[in-house]
């Protein structure tokens, strides 16, 4: 399975699932290391080692609502879409994210008629209810995701 798919985890609870790991492999005749277990923990979830997983975690945002990966579902520029989030950014903690979703068909973003703009990744800035605050001319969001 593929890492950026697992649930997202925080550090605390990467280093709790270590400790566990440890206790629970542990034997009188051959214990682990701490660090040992944080190597395992960082393979089973696909990484290199534990340096990787522990960057990788320390730069996720904290966007409880969506995690890369996930299958996301919406409205942009007024066109419904469904696709994959293959990037999710901090901008403002707590209020604002960028979000890149890869498409799995891609759609017209252009509502004149005799011109057209297909698009199969949509990048755009959302808050934590996955509203866009930049709006259309006649005030609609940019992209309102259905979470």
């Amino acid at each position: 399975m593929n890492s950026l798919r697992q649930k997202t985890l925080s550090l605390k609870e990467l280093k709790q699932q270590a400790r566990r790991l440890r206790a629970e492999t542990a034997t009188d005749s051959a214990p682990i290391s701490h660090s040992k277990s944080l190597e395992m923990i960082a393979h089973q979830r696909g990484f290199k080692d534990w340096n990787t997983l522990h960057a990788s975690a320390s730069n996720r945002p904290a966007f409880e609502k969506l995690s890369l990966g996930d299958t996301v579902s919406g409205r942009y520029l007024g066109q419904a879409f469904q696709g994959e989030v293959a990037a999710i950014r901090t901008i403002r903690l707590g209020q604002l994210y960028h979000v890149s979703i890869q498409l799995e068909r891609a759609i017209d973003v252009v509502t004149f008629d005799s011109f057209s703009n297909f698009r199969r990744r949509l990048n755009c800035t959302v808050d934590h209810s996955g509203v866009s605050p930049a709006r259309t001319s006649n005030g609609e969001p940019h992209m309102i995701l259905e979470l």
